[in-house]
């Protein structure tokens, strides 16, 4: 209940991470990383759902289950954008432990990478199966 604030923990050049200013370097730094990850995760969950719309109006009846997969596919995309977001945040900071001391820790967004991973080699699987399924 009586908690510090998360970002009061994370520091950058001394300063908490509420009231650091940036210097135009890692401005530079902080959007690239922004476009590259965040926005590609972004237009990935957005192609899928749209693909999916186009597979559930296009296409008859038999296709719903597949419109249905990309649209969970993409929801999933979504939420794995989420995560990468939340990681990416801290990854400029340093962190206060409860002793006391600063520590320097990058993470890579290695967790996000094998969860997409996971959710891309299932859906995959199952579009194969659901497209077996048709021919029978």
């Amino acid at each position: 209940m009586f908690q510090p604030n998360p970002e009061d923990r994370l520091h950058l050049r001394t300063h908490r991470a509420r009231s650091v200013v940036l210097t135009t370097e890692e401005l530079v730094e902080i959007r690239a990383a922004q476009r590259t990850f965040e926005g590609a995760y972004m237009r990935t969950a957005l192609s899928q759902f749209s693909f999916s719309l186009i597979v559930l109006k296009i296409f008859t009846s038999e296709f719903y289950a597949i419109g249905a997969l990309f649209a969970v596919y993409g929801a999933a995309v979504l939420l794995c954008s989420i995560y990468r977001r939340y990681q990416g945040n801290k990854q400029f900071f340093t962190m206060i432990d409860d002793d006391g001391e600063a520590r320097n820790k990058f993470r890579t967004s290695g967790n996000s990478v094998l969860l997409l991973t996971g959710l891309s080699i299932g859906a995959y699987v199952g579009l194969m199966v659901l497209t077996w399924q048709l021919e029978a």
